[in-house]
């Protein structure tokens, strides 16, 4: 399986962040977040990503999950869902999590792998993140 790697300087596009009042700092927060990837490996640098996270917080940690999809330079796309554990210290989140593709397009069609992600809430609006994987194309026999 081909390795991958990359990061991303990502700015959140939208947010929303409900209190549900069940216990005491508790936070549910969905966000869309937009980046352009670098990457040593054409096929993903320069790509377009759009992701969408729900985080689930009391007291500062918890959990995140979401969706992304991933526009390469040729129109072809990759997309997948990741889970991670993220955790506030002062004004700054770190998320430390996996990602998983689930489908693609064009040359990508089939496409199955998996990877880890870290990454830091730099600012309100903005997330960097370095990322790792490996991947595999399945091929897609006629019947």
């Amino acid at each position: 399986m081909p390795s991958v790697s990359g990061s991303i300087s990502a700015h959140v596009t939208a947010e929303t962040t409900l209190f549900p009042n069940d216990q005491p700092n508790h936070q549910l927060q969905i966000a869309e977040n937009h980046a352009t990837q670098k990457s040593p490996d054409p096929n993903w640098n320069n790509s377009q990503l759009i992701y969408h996270g729900v985080t689930d917080l009391v007291a500062g940690n918890g959990t995140q999950h979401g969706y992304y999809v991933n526009e390469h330079a040729n129109g072809d796309r990759d997309c997948g869902t990741f889970e991670g554990k993220v955790t506030i210290t002062g004004d700054q989140a770190v998320i430390d999590g996996t990602f998983t593709f689930t489908s693609g397009t064009g040359k990508l069609k089939g496409i199955r792998g998996n990877g880890n992600f870290k990454g830091r809430q730099i600012s309100p609006t903005e997330i960097e993140m370095n990322w790792t994987g490996t991947y595999e194309i399945a091929s897609i026999q006629a019947a």
